[in-house]
């Protein structure tokens, strides 16, 4: 990898420099601004109402969207809007839409795996053996000859991700992975999800649920008309009352019984905030003398 970007430092991802866009018709920036960057092998939970900016942005990183102003950088380098140029990106960086029906479009599952790495220039006998192992790795035999249209909207959403993932991502981008789905299949997407960071795949998932994001990301990025509120670790960003309501969220459900509980003296002198119910249960059990797990 050419490291010709001045400032190059290869602990980062992406780069987004003062990204700007606005939707055709419409006066109000969908980005106005927008700068951060992901460390690479991160968990990152983009977190905000409708509106703030959160999709868009993924479209941006993915090359579909191109913005007005500013710049995106992909390991150091800037998003070429070039054939050649969308085609790199779009094998460093997927994207799994809310909605997988909007990515689903081949006559079988088998056929819809395999379109991405072809697409990117693999020969029959590469493609079809990473086709084999991601749908073995997703658990996908038993429905892999079926039409995606004819499967459940957890299957799809399975589906969709093993579209990204056979073109070995540095940057896999879930946008709502459970949104619409059983508490077996968002289970499911949950344990997925967990295979890819343990992969290396830098993961970033826009969500609006703020207990998952608490106990799941390395960082949370608080997003509002199109800008970085905060970004930080779960901890900083869910301390922080007033720009959570101001995003439209409230704390995590945990901080806020373990603030209730801390007041009643049930929780000692904890060194660390509980992430989960189970980290609690433990700093009771504990009298909270104990550091607890993230």
């Amino acid at each position: 990898m050419k490291q010709e970007e001045k400032g190059y430092n290869e602990n980062w991802v992406i780069e987004a420099q003062d990204v700007s866009y606005a939707y055709e018709g419409n006066e109000e920036k969908a980005l106005d601004g927008l700068s951060l960057k992901i460390r690479r092998g991160s968990r990152v939970a983009f977190m905000g109402g409708n509106g703030s900016g959160k999709s868009t942005f993924f479209l941006c990183l993915n090359g579909i969207r191109k913005p007005d102003s500013g710049r995106i950088c992909i390991d150091g380098k800037p998003i070429e809007y070039t054939r050649k140029g969308l085609l790199d990106v779009r094998g460093k960086v997927g994207i799994v839409f809310q909605e997988p029906d909007n990515q689903l479009f081949s006559a079988s599952v088998y056929e819809e795996i395999s379109f991405g790495i072809l697409n990117l220039g693999a020969d029959e006998e590469m493609a079809g053996r990473e086709v084999e192992r991601v749908i073995r790795e997703l658990e996908i035999t038993p429905f892999q000859d079926r039409p995606a249209h004819a499967l459940s909207g957890g299957q799809k959403k399975q589906v969709a991700i093993a579209d990204i993932l056979v073109m070995h991502p540095e940057v896999m981008i879930l946008d709502e992975p459970s949104a619409a789905l059983d508490s077996v299949h968002a289970r499911k997407v949950e344990e997925i999800v967990e295979g890819l960071t343990g992969q290396g795949i830098t993961v970033l998932m826009a969500t609006h649920d703020i207990d998952y994001a608490y106990r799941w990301a390395d960082e949370i990025v608080l997003m509002h008309e199109g800008r970085v509120l905060r970004q930080g670790t779960p901890d900083e960003v869910c301390a922080d009352g007033r720009l959570l309501a101001e995003a439209g969220l409230e704390p995590p459900a945990v901080l806020r019984l373990y603030g209730c509980l801390k007041e009643n003296g049930m929780t000692g002198n904890a060194e660390k905030l509980p992430r989960s119910t189970d980290d609690l249960i433990s700093l009771i059990r504990s009298g909270g003398n104990k550091r607890t797990d993230g």
